[in-house]
């Protein structure tokens, strides 16, 4: 089986790394789809590009790039962080979080990791030095950081004058969105086994949806930390530890009451926000955030099939299976196109109708993990290497 982009933490048991082999031989090696033919319907056009220092080279840093108020607010793993006007990609100001560990010594990384977000007056960025920080997004100093129970591999979320932070270890807790305290942490339970990422929580409501590592979906009251209820959607199954793995690592999608969510090796499943309760479950598996819009399920799956399915039921309506193990990026939409990159460096536009290719492009060659963003009428996607790349359609 496939171990895909995503990395197993270091939660394996000693038993595991003292010899017993998670994989057959050659039974496990996959294969990158060869590239697919386009004929491009249309060429997308290249604003501008610039770095953002070294980027996240090897490691499974999802560092995606965040919009506001005509500003792209990047970072890169060791802690250079930036901002650059949206529509000349010109930097604003520039940061490093790395630690300074004496006159003549290059400095420690900060290992920034799962993503920048922007709220307010402030952008903020986790690390797995399980340090969140919270910079003034007028010139990038620090308006506070403080340390949270686990490396902060998810995307920070705001909401409700709290910042989430769902931690490796999984914690969520919530921060004070002023002075970055700590106001209640929930334990979401952790498995021996799990792969590498942590989903972000959606919220409504007052109340935090986050998927787990034991193939739960948790509702969190925020004002105070307080479990309402918990689902699984996905049941651990198989002959080995990489089959049995349940993790819902994706953001869930809340649309009119209903809560979407998805685990990798278990279902899609829709339910309801109040109770929980399961209303429909098809048999789809991912570790990428996927997108709900206008009655349709768009998903890229743990073999980079490109699925739409219908919010009524989660009837298949059409797959694109011509980009198999290429490692593709969550999915965006953009101007009426489903856009994805993948690790070779490509953007793929697809019609959302059908899912066939109407464009594709060489975009840089250390290619993409993490998934493009919509600012305002650009397309957005920051490269592994750290150079951010924004079009126009």
């Amino acid at each position: 089986m496939q171990l895909r982009k995503t990395l197993l933490v270091g939660w394996v048991s000693i038993a595991l790394l003292s010899g017993c082999s998670l994989f057959n031989s050659e039974e496990d090696v996959v294969k990158m789809s060869p590239l697919p033919k386009v004929e491009n319907q249309f060429t997308p056009t290249q604003v501008w590009s610039t770095s953002v220092g070294d980027g996240v080279g090897d490691y499974y840093s999802h560092l995606r790039p965040a919009w506001q108020d005509n500003t792209i607010y990047a970072a890169d793993r060791f802690g250079v962080v930036k901002a650059l006007d949206a529509d000349s990609g010109k930097e604003k100001w520039k940061v490093n979080l790395s630690e300074k560990t004496g006159f003549f010594s290059s400095n420690n990384s900060a290992q920034l990791t799962g993503g920048v977000a922007a709220a307010g007056s402030h952008i903020y960025v986790g690390s797995e030095k399980a340090i969140v920080y919270a910079l003034n997004s007028s010139d990038g100093t620090i308006a506070w950081q403080t340390k949270v129970a686990g490396e902060a591999l998810s995307r920070p979320v705001i909401s409700d004058g709290l910042v989430l932070i769902h931690t490796g270890n999984g914690m969520l807790q919530g921060l004070n969105e002023a002075d970055g305290t700590i106001q209640w942490t929930a334990n979401l339970d952790m498995p021996t086994l799990s792969l590498r990422g942590e989903s972000a929580p959606a919220t409504a409501f007052g109340a935090a949806i986050v998927g787990g590592d034991s193939g739960r979906v948790s509702a969190v009251l925020m004002k105070e930390g307080q479990l309402i209820w918990q689902q699984r959607i996905s049941q651990p199954s198989g002959a080995t530890e990489i089959d049995r793995l349940s993790d819902v690592d994706t953001t869930p999608v809340i649309v009119d009451g209903v809560i979407y969510a998805l685990a990798y090796n278990g279902n899609l499943v829709a339910m309801d926000l109040r109770s929980g309760q399961i209303m429909w479950k098809r048999d789809v598996g991912s570790v990428n955030d996927f997108i709900v819009d206008a009655g349709h399920i768009y998903i890229v799956d743990q073999d980079d099939r490109v699925i739409a399915l219908d919010t009524q039921g989660g009837v298949s309506l059409w797959r694109q299976s011509d980009l198999l193990h290429r490692n593709l990026t969550a999915p965006v939409l953009y101007n009426g196109y489903i856009v994805v990159g993948d690790s070779e460096g490509y953007l793929h536009w697809l019609n959302t109708t059908d899912g066939r290719f109407v464009a594709q492009q060489k975009v840089d060659s250390s290619g993409f993990l993490s998934s493009p963003i919509v600012a305002s009428d650009k397309l957005v996607i920051q490269a592994k290497g750290g150079e951010v790349y924004s079009f126009t359609r």
